[in-house]
């Protein structure tokens, strides 16, 4: 069965819903309101005073606006009530601009800010609770060069302080400010909307500009607060081309809404008339240009044009024992405003009301035994009828242009697989919402603005062909790991994956803290198995290192990270700057792992000892340091969490942030706890060969099956990995060609060299020699030192503990090398196999032959 739905735009609203900010989009109402608009002003004052044009200029200018589609105007200074009214009665929303001298130093005098304050104050209060205000914008462009003297985070503070205070006033109103590409890196992420002014007239650099500006906005709706071009110097036929695809590209790109920039070429500013610039849709005597009928048309068509070969797509929703969530789930699907999709419900062996439930809403169901997630999802894509194949969960609930997003995606690119964001909503409670700022959830890592490493899959979807072609989902993954196994493998195969910043959903976190312990074992079983199986995408110590840049909530704050960066070009020239954020180094990076748990634990029984022999008295305060660093940081990311403009009470907050930080502090423990409970500890061994003496050596290979260097250098890769060995190849700037992990303390390192003697003959020659990491040793000789000191104190027993750990370590080390040197000379002679002929002849350290 297919489910259709209109693709037409929403309906036009009534004003007195008044518009709020969710997740990617502005709602007025329970409807979507696309902000299609035009700016206004500034202007001549009028015989009033007013920055205005004449009562009956600017009802004529509102009635064909409404004529042409526009349903909002942004104002740069407040408008008075009749203005207002008029927008009202010609169903306008109004961005009111809040004015204030932006351009001058205005925080070198004491006195500036605290007028500034109030004027905003004033700006706000004349416009409180009238039906047309869309939002207030606090401010416009503070020119590169004042954000520059005056610092960073001095404006930063400031606007964040006219924000507060603008809030104040009109509580429920939302707020933003206008940024421009020359100041980009200002952290403003306090406002509701995110506003920029960005004149690009190249389609390609504009369209990769709004990618980055929505990873910057993150989940808050992004709107263009200025877009256009000047018909003076373009000709009227240029600035209608350049508008229209402006425009569309906007919100092909998943922006909440634009401001076209002018309604009028009449411009008013330093007490001038502005002759030299024709930026408007109309001109000074509101004579229609070309552009204004461009602009009518692509608004008309928002967020895509009509007629685009909208894929087939099937929907499948997997679930067991959903019952509580999925008719959110059901809901959503039934507002999807998308012409040709199916929904296919996988009931994974659910002993609840999910199946009955499914065959109310019509859709089409598949009972199946419990096997778990990743067999679920391969029924549904065996059963998929699509060209795509979305997958969503059963506790969320799709945005209504959902699939819209992600098809117009795969449309415009080659990717595999496409995901989006997915936002906690609003209302499952406080523990829910502390579970949305905490550690753990579903995150997508991006390589690009654009293009993905990872998705989550509670918000995927991919091309039905490259899905089947690795063989769907594995099996092994029945909890989690999944989405991240297969956005490997797609990427293996050399495809790739893409990201929609507007396909989004409303993902339902959990709402207890046993649920959320237990979603957190769950995901660190998965680690386990994502490690068992891609070995060579964590480090020794069982962590994975992810190649592109993290996005979610709820990440824990790294202590003394690098400042950040500012790219602003020599003497501030650049006409993009752009923040840089420094990654956390290794150090760094320690104290948010799981295994930190585990060092506590070491430091904790060392100082325990210390009730035999004193000495070791001496790690209680590693212990406390230990113990602080994740308290800091805890505290430091449930501060981030729940700010001021949050509507709860300041004593809730404080219990909010409190919980918070205790599940910063209790999602590692989870993590380590499933982990361990799988196998991936620290002390795990990988692959099955047999132990190698590991001393350094040298051995030849006589072959008369030639092989180029890569070729041979991949089989031996290849045999590693189908061992189960963790295998790394050298980079650009290292000696060796392939390492070969034993364990956390010792590995093996292989180089080699070929001679050609002719066709098809060649003598190979290897090296291998073992490592181990210093702190390994370090921790060795440490111990060995301690026990040694215990002793001549007589202190027996504490010298037996010290030294057994002591031997521990270094047998370990001893072991971790023997296994990897084994692995690799198993590998060898498995890549040799099927060769006419070939034999191996230790040098140097021994002798060892084989023929064949």
């Amino acid at each position: 069965m297919t489910t259709l739905r209109s693709t037409s735009p929403s309906a036009s609203v009534t004003l007195a819903a008044r518009p709020t900010a969710r997740g990617k989009f502005v709602f007025a109402g329970d409807e979507k309101f696309f902000v299609r608009g035009v700016t206004y002003g500034t202007f001549r004052p009028n015989d009033d005073g007013e920055p205005y044009p004449r009562p009956q200029v600017v009802e004529q200018d509102f009635a064909l606006m409404e004529a042409n589609g526009i349903n909002a105007i942004r104002t740069y200074t407040v408008p008075p009530r009749w203005l207002l009214d008029a927008a009202q009665r010609h169903g306008l929303r109004v961005m009111v601009g809040l004015h204030w001298e932006q351009h001058v130093f205005f925080l070198d005098d004491k006195k500036s800010a605290p007028v500034i304050e109030e004027r905003v104050r004033a700006g706000v209060r004349a416009c409180v609770g009238h039906p047309a205000i869309l939002c207030y914008a606090i401010g416009n462009e503070i020119p590169a060069p004042i954000v520059r003297w005056h610092g960073r985070r001095r404006v930063e503070r400031f606007l964040e302080r006219l924000y507060r205070a603008a809030k104040a006033e009109d509580p429920s109103a939302l707020f933003t400010y206008a940024n421009y590409p020359t100041t980009e890196y200002l952290d403003l992420s306090f406002l509701d909307i995110v506003c920029f002014n960005v004149y690009l007239e190249s389609p390609e650099r504009f369209d990769a500009y709004l990618a980055r500006l929505q990873n910057i906005a993150g989940d808050r709706p992004l709107i263009m607060a200025e877009i256009g071009l000047d018909s003076r110097r373009n000709g009227e036929e240029g600035q209608m081309r350049s508008v229209q695809w402006q425009v569309r590209k906007t919100f092909a790109a998943g922006c909440a809404g634009a401001f076209v920039y002018a309604w009028t070429d009449e411009w008013h500013a330093g007490g001038n008339d502005i002759e030299d610039w024709d930026f408007g849709l109309t001109g000074r005597d509101r004579r229609p240009k070309p552009a204004l009928a461009a602009v009518r048309e692509a608004y008309r068509e928002v967020p895509f044009p009509r007629g685009l070969p909208w894929p087939h797509i099937s929907v499948v929703v997997c679930s067991y024992n959903g019952e509580r969530t999925i008719r959110g789930c059901f809901e959503g699907l039934l507002k999807l405003e998308y012409p040709n999709f199916e929904v296919i419900v996988v009931d994974d062996g659910s002993t609840d009301a999910t199946a009955a439930i499914a065959r109310e809403y019509g859709f089409r169901l598949i009972s199946t035994e419990n096997r778990g997630l990743s067999s679920a999802r391969n029924a549904g894509l065996e059963a998929a009828a699509g060209e795509m194949v979305a997958y969503i969960d059963d506790d969320a609930r799709p945005d209504s242009h959902w699939l819209t997003y992600l098809a117009a995606t795969f449309l415009d690119s080659s990717h595999a697989g496409v995901g989006g964001p997915n936002i906690a909503p609003p209302g499952d409670g406080p523990i829910a919402d502390c579970v949305a700022n905490a550690p753990g959830g579903p995150i997508h890592v991006l390589l690009s603005d654009r293009e993905a490493e990872h998705i989550p899959g509670c918000n995927m979807a991919f091309r039905k062909a490259s899905l089947t072609a690795i063989g769907g989902f594995d099996p092994r993954f029945r909890i989690a790991g999944d989405d991240v196994d297969v956005c490997w493998r797609l990427r293996q195969q050399g495809w790739t994956l893409g990201f929609s910043p507007a396909a989004v959903v409303w993902h339902h976190r959990r709402n207890s803290l046993r649920a959320y312990w237990k979603q957190q074992q769950g995901y660190g079983k998965a680690e386990a198995l994502l490690e068992s199986k891609w070995p060579d995408k964590y480090n020794a110590a069982g962590h994975l290192t992810w190649a592109g840049r993290l996005y979610g909530s709820g990440m824990t704050q790294t202590l003394a990270l690098p400042p950040d960066r500012i790219y602003q070009g020599t003497w501030g020239s650049a006409a993009f700057q752009s923040v840089y954020q420094a990654q956390p180094g290794l150090i760094r990076a320690l104290p948010l792992l799981p295994e930190w748990y585990l060092a506590i634990l070491v430091l904790a029984a060392l100082s325990a000892l210390g009730a035999l022999w004193s000495p070791l008295l001496l790690a209680l305060p590693l212990l406390g340091l230990a113990v602080a660093v994740p308290l800091v940081q805890a505290g430091l990311s449930a501060a981030r969490a729940f700010p001021r403009t949050a509507p709860y009470s300041p004593v809730v907050r404080l219990k909010l942030r409190l919980i918070t930080a205790f599940l910063h502090l209790l999602q590692p423990a989870a993590r380590l706890s499933g982990r361990l409970r799988n196998g991936l500890t620290p002390w795990r061994r990988r692959g099955t060969a047999a132990l190698s003496c590991p001393y350094p050596r040298t051995f030849t290979i006589w072959s008369e099956r030639g092989q180029a260097a890569d070729e041979r250098l991949r089989s031996i890769e290849l045999a590693l990995k189908g061992d189960g060995s963790p295998a790394l190849r050298g980079g650009d700037y290292d000696d060796w060609d392939l390492e070969v992990r034993g364990g956390l303390l010792g590995s093996v390192r292989a180089r080699m060299a070929i001679e050609e003697h002719g066709p098809d003959r060649q003598r190979v020659r290897f090296r291998l020699w073992p490592r181990c990491p210093s702190a390994a040793l370090g921790l060795s000789l440490l111990f060995a030192a301690l026990s040694s000191w215990a002793g001549f104190d007589h202190a027996w027993f504490a010298s037996s503990i010290l030294g057994a750990v002591a031997a521990l370590l270094a047998l370990r080390t001893l072991q971790e090398c023997a296994a990897a040197t084994g692995a690799v000379l198993a590998a060898i002679e498995q890549s040799l196999t099927g060769s006419p002929h070939f034999k191996i002849t230790e040098r140097l350290d021994g002798s060892r032959g084989a023929d064949d």
